[in-house]
Formats: structure tokens, C-alpha cells, sequence
């Protein structure tokens, strides 16, 4: 990752997670915790898982010489076992000797990546929920603004602000109750996952191991099937997807032409490097651009799902990166999220002035409705359709001219037909759906 762009695509406190200390500790952890199990289920000698334990601090590691090794190696618990192994060693001979006792490569770093992915989703969700909330506040204050609609780009029909940001919150908020229903398996399997290097102990050893890191056990290994890992990506993915469409939508709606919505303002935010009078986007071109980058990594991972019988070659190895970057991306969205969302900008003005820019022409379904219950559908539509057409070719207010038709008149009188020409007469079942999203 280049540093340049940490503060336009990623979340810092996720990204230290993801750093070689950081990511080696994790594996280290695996190993303490494994001593630890092994012995208080009488399969080492407790005075050696604890000398193991106390070996397992990362400031004990060469990093450096873990990175040149990892090549040869093929992953990189082989050198860190070989590392730790050397360590314990220089404490005590004999406790070296169980060292990563009956596990192989893949439950250290299976089990690391859950612990990882685990820590940085429970720092995720607390910024998640502060968009949410702050997207409910908003909701609140414009419950009474109103807009236009948009259909294929296209004015439709009027709608309450609340209703929109209430469409944004709802598909937060499952992304939430996704993200909070995960678990987090731990691996422990040995050589081909059937633990027969711990005879009698090794189901009790892989549950007290799980329960004693808070993750979850499961019955058997799950070396080549890899659900449980790309159930974590997706679930970011599709959140990731969610905060995209939020973005797309405030940065589509600050266009110059239409001006209803701006990002939040900040010395130095926004600005472009030739035009002083620009306000871009930056935290949606953040969120956009990550949104890009995030299903391709995961259609890595779903290829990545199709492994070769106990243990894979490559596929595996595919995902190491693959998911740290699913989860920086989305975290780092997460965090603009919570930006553009905190103090976002809201013109009624400009809503309403561009309500009017079809000339009455959006409330046309309105008035075939009302016209229908006299006159039938067909009729209605098509007496309504000649009117707009009129209106388009003489550049008239569609209202102008449903008042000035005679036959109309005799079914509409002129306070019902105001009533059809307003907005909050136009948005349907708006405020009752946005209800049940931001109270």
C-alpha cells in the first residue's frame, strides 16, 4: 500500500492492523494460545506452554529475516515457526520442543486472518453505525423538503428528502446486521485437518482453543472449503457496494446544474487545482473509487473457492492479500462515509426550483388519475398526454393549461387541480416508509 494514499482510500486504525508486527503478532498469538490449550488439556507440560507464551511477543522477532525467508518457504509460518522454535530454544531446550506442536502452516494463518478480520470489523461497525445516526438526524431535519424523483436520469415524479436518505440508511443498516452476524472460525487441523497429530486430545485442544480466543469451533477442517472466509468479504463487499450508491447518489445531486445536496465544507477539502471556484466530491470519489476496486478482489476470492483436495496449491495463497484488501478498502469507505454524512449540506431551495423545471409536466400522472375516475384509464391517459405535448411545444406550464380546458374544469375544480400540481401531495407513501428508518 502506498502511504500517499492513506488518507483518501483507507481508515489508519484498520490499516495498522494489517502491519507485518501487527500481522505477525496474530500469528504469534495463534501459537501462545495453542501451548496454552495443549496444556490445560494435559497434552504438554503447562511450564512449557507458559514458556512458549512468554516467547510469543513479535519484539522477539526478526522481521526482516521472516520477509527474505517467506520465499523460500512458500508462506509465512514456516519461517516464524522456525524463528519462535530458535527463541524458546534459548529459554528453554525442552520447551522448544513444542513448539507449534501437532499444527501445520495453514491453521496459523487461517486462524490469524480470522482474529484480524475479526478486530477490524468490530472497529468498522462503530464508525457504520455514527453514518447511520447521522443520516437519521438528516432524515429528521428534511422531512418536509421535497425533490424530484429521478428514473433513468430522468425527472418522474416528486419525493420527500427523507425518503431518500431513508433508502440510503435502510441498506446501512442491513449491511450492519450482516457484518455483527459473522463468526469467526479458528483452523486447527494438522497436516490434512484429521488432528492425528494430537491423539485423544485434539477435538478438546481445538475447542479450548477457540473458546479461549473467542472464536468460533467448528467440527471439521476447513482447509480447502473456504465459505467461512469469503462470507467476511462479501459481506464487506455488499457494504461497500451500499456506501457506493450513497455516494454515487450526493455526488450526482452536487452537479452544478443541479445543486440540491453538497458534501460537507473544509479548508483545503474539495478543491480543484486550476478552478477556484470548484467543489468536488472527494469523500464519493473516495468511496466510488474503492467501490470499483472491491468485487474484483472478491471474484479472487470466489475463484480462489475451487481448491484441491486437503490443502491447496496457490488458491489458498490467493487470499491472503486479497481479503486485507477487501477489508482496508471498505474500512476506508466506512471512514469517508462517516465524513460526508456528518454536517452534509441540503439546498430546499434548489430542490424546489428544480421541481419546476418540467413546467408542471412531472405532475402529469397525478392528473391522469384524478381525471380516470371520471373519464377511464385510456381515456384519461390520452387526454393527458395531448396536454403535455401541447405544453412541451408552447413552452407552457402544464397547470396553465389543464386550467384553461374547459372539459377539465367541469370535472376538476381549481383547488383540486392545485393540489394535484404540489409536491407534498405527490410523494405517496413516503414519509410512512422513511418512518420505520429514522425514529
Amino acid at each position: 500500500m502506498n502511504d500517499l494514499f492513506q488518507t483518501l482510500f483507507y481508515d489508519n486504525r484498520i490499516n495498522e492492523l494489517y502491519t507485518s508486527e501487527k500481522s505477525i503478532q496474530y500469528l504469534l498469538d495463534f501459537e501462545a494460545h495453542l501451548a496454552k490449550a495443549q496444556a490445560e488439556c494435559q497434552f504438554i507440560p503447562s511450564q512449557f506452554s507458559e514458556i512458549i507464551a512468554h516467547c510469543c511477543k513479535v519484539e522477539k522477532i526478526d522481521i526482516s529475516q521472516i520477509a527474505i525467508q517467506v520465499g523460500l518457504g512458500g508462506n509465512i509460518a514456516i519461517p516464524l515457526v522456525k524463528q519462535l522454535t530458535a527463541v524458546v530454544k534459548a529459554e528453554n531446550a525442552d520447551a522448544s520442543k513444542f513448539v507449534h506442536f501437532g499444527a501445520t502452516s495453514q491453521d496459523v494463518i487461517d486462524t490469524a486472518m480470522m482474529l484480524q478480520s475479526k478486530e477490524a470489523i468490530h472497529l468498522i461497525l462503530p464508525l457504520l453505525t455514527q453514518s447511520i445516526e447521522q443520516l437519521k438526524v438528516l432524515a429528521l431535519a428534511h422531512q418536509d423538503t421535497f425533490l424530484i424523483g429521478r428514473s433513468f436520469m430522468q425527472q418522474a415524479r416528486p419525493i420527500s428528502f427523507d425518503y431518500k436518505v431513508a433508502i440510503w440508511i435502510d441498506s446501512l443498516q442491513r449491511a450492519k446486521q450482516r457484518l455483527e452476524s459473522l463468526k469467526y472460525y479458528i483452523q486447527l487441523g494438522g497436516a490434512v485437518g484429521t488432528l492425528a497429530s494430537m491423539p485423544q486430545k485434539g477435538i478438546a485442544i481445538a475447542q479450548r482453543m477457540a473458546a479461549n480466543m473467542g472464536l468460533e469451533y467448528h467440527p471439521i477442517s476447513w482447509h480447502t472449503q473456504r465459505d467461512f472466509v469469503i462470507e467476511i468479504a462479501a459481506a464487506l463487499g455488499i457494504l461497500s457496494g451500499s456506501l457506493g450508491k450513497i455516494a454515487k447518489d450526493v455526488s450526482l445531486l452536487m452537479q452544478t446544474e443541479i445543486a440540491e445536496v453538497f458534501e460537507p465544507a473544509g479548508k483545503g477539502k474539495g478543491g480543484s487545482s486550476t478552478m477556484p471556484h470548484k467543489r468536488n466530491p472527494v469523500s464519493s470519489i473516495s468511496i466510488l473509487s474503492n467501490a470499483q476496486r472491491v468485487p474484483n478482489l472478491i471474484a479472487t476470492l470466489l475463484s480462489a473457492q475451487i481448491q484441491d483436495h486437503e490443502r491447496a496449491t496457490g488458491t489458498w495463497h490467493a487470499e491472503w492479500e486479497t481479503l486485507a484488501q477487501v477489508v482496508q478498502l471498505t474500512a476506508g469507505s466506512v471512514r469517508q462515509m462517516s465524513i460526508l454524512t456528518n454536517g452534509l449540506e441540503v439546498n430546499p431551495d434548489k430542490m424546489l426550483a428544480n421541481l419546476e423545471i418540467t413546467q408542471g409536466l412531472i405532475y402529469a400522472e397525478n392528473l391522469s388519475f384524478a381525471l380516470a375516475e371520471t373519464l377511464g384509464k385510456s381515456e384519461a391517459h390520452e387526454m393527458v398526454e395531448e396536454l403535455c405535448q401541447e405544453a412541451t411545444a408552447k413552452q407552457k406550464h402544464l397547470k396553465e393549461l389543464v386550467l384553461e380546458n374547459t372539459k377539465i374544469r367541469s370535472f376538476l375544480s381549481e383547488s383540486h387541480i392545485q393540489e394535484l400540481f404540489s409536491p407534498q401531495n405527490s410523494i405517496g407513501f413516503a414519509h410512512e416508509m422513511a418512518t420505520h428508518f429514522i425514529q
